[in-house]
């Protein structure tokens, strides 16, 4: 092994003692203390649209906009298709399709049938978690590359059938979008917070932000349940659970309910939001993109997860103002977390073992692909 090699392999060393530490130090923090933390990361998450840290973050276009999308969006994506990369380990490079059936589902039950933002809420979770299944039964049987495949031609079938198909807008999509219904007369500083309107994004991004923590505690819910232990198992080796007596199927099928209805909910609020969508909307590259923010985060980390959603969506638009080069410096960034920190910015310590023993950090999609460190190792014994 170089010196270069010698200096990377120690650089990812430290990185990754300081990450056991500071997670070591809050599995022993008592209960108070955890539960005054996500206080305040929620009370944070409110003060984000102000104009004095938009003048930072997003110098070059408003801020409290991109708060909703794309951060917000990609970020509540990301955790959705983390319960299906992250935790049960299936490559899903469809998830778009699942956004666009929500998204759907607000424009057509709102501008045809009259309903009520919060009916259709409802509505589009249970129809994103029937399309889920619909998309689960036939093709879950499959793995990996096969999997793969399966999964961006629904996502391209969602996109071209609502193209094509007249009744639902076809091309030119659908207008006139209905919004949230609004209670006037409460405040947060300047901002009439549940005031639904065209112009002021901070009461939508608000409302997404109570969304994402109603999802988080669901999915840390389950990511402890006996449900994440079988996902944890069928994402390690899938024909080790099942000789161990896990359902695998089953818990596939409800990964994949649950993911689409974590997309499906972001889709009904995007488009409440945007008035009007369109198949253009809902491209393969979106899919593409929240899958490369949950691997770059540290798949099957939460918190990680996020971390990634955000630095994919944010950095484009901090360097806006470079025109051409902000997509040279966001692609600079991708590669160097390649070189420092292939197993994500805030790995789980188990995702990192699965790493380090060969499975390439996608689950068994890339168990025949050596973990750096390994490669390391063989280096250093020739």
């Amino acid at each position: 092994m170089n010196d270069k090699q010698t200096s990377v392999a120690g650089f990812r060393r430290r990185l990754g003692h300081a990450g056991d530490v500071v997670h070591d130090r809050w599995q022993q923090a008592p209960g108070w203390q955890r539960w005054a933390v996500y206080l305040l990361l929620i009370v944070a998450a409110l003060l984000l649209p102000s104009e004095t840290i938009g003048s930072f973050m997003s110098p070059d276009t408003d801020w409290a906009t991109i708060l909703f999308f794309p951060i917000g969006t990609y970020v509540l994506l990301a955790i959705g298709l983390n319960v299906v990369v992250g935790q049960a380990g299936l490559l899903d490079l469809g998830f778009v399709a699942f956004y666009a059936v929500g998204g759907y589902a607000m424009a057509l039950l709102g501008t045809r049938m009259g309903w009520n933002f919060w009916v259709i809420m409802v509505a589009g979770i249970l129809i994103c978690a029937l399309s889920g299944l619909t998309l689960g039964a036939p093709t879950l049987r499959l793995r990996g590359d096969y999997l793969a495949i399966v999964t961006l031609g629904f996502g391209e079938i969602i996109r071209i059938t609502a193209r094509n198909t007249d009744e639902i807008g076809g091309p030119n999509g659908i207008r006139g979008i209905p919004h949230p219904p609004s209670i006037e007369g409460i405040y947060i500083g300047d901002v009439e917070i549940f005031k639904y309107g065209v112009l002021d994004p901070r009461p939508y991004y608000y409302l997404l932000v109570a969304l994402a923590v109603v999802v988080i505690i669901l999915v840390k819910r389950w990511e402890k349940s006996r449900v994440g232990r079988a996902w944890a198992a069928i994402r390690e080796d899938e024909d080790a659970a099942e000789v161990m007596g896990v359902p695998t199927f089953r818990f596939k099928m409800l990964a994949f309910a649950i993911g689409a209805s974590i997309g499906g909910a972001m889709g009904v609020l995007w488009a409440a939001k945007s008035i009007s969508i369109n198949p253009n909307d809902f491209q393969f590259l979106l899919s593409a993109t929240i899958l490369a923010a949950v691997v770059m985060g540290g798949a099957g980390n939460l918190p990680g997860v996020m971390l990634g959603a955000f630095i994919v969506a944010w950095l484009p638009e901090r360097f806006r103002g470079l025109q051409e080069y902000r997509m040279l410096i966001f692609g600079a960034v991708l590669v160097a977390l390649m070189i420092f920190r292939p197993e994500g910015l805030l790995p789980s310590r188990q995702r990192k073992a699965e790493l380090k023993e060969g499975s390439g950090g996608m689950g068994t999609l890339g168990a025949e692909v050596p973990g750096p460190e390994s490669h390391g190792e063989e280096v250093a014994s020739k």
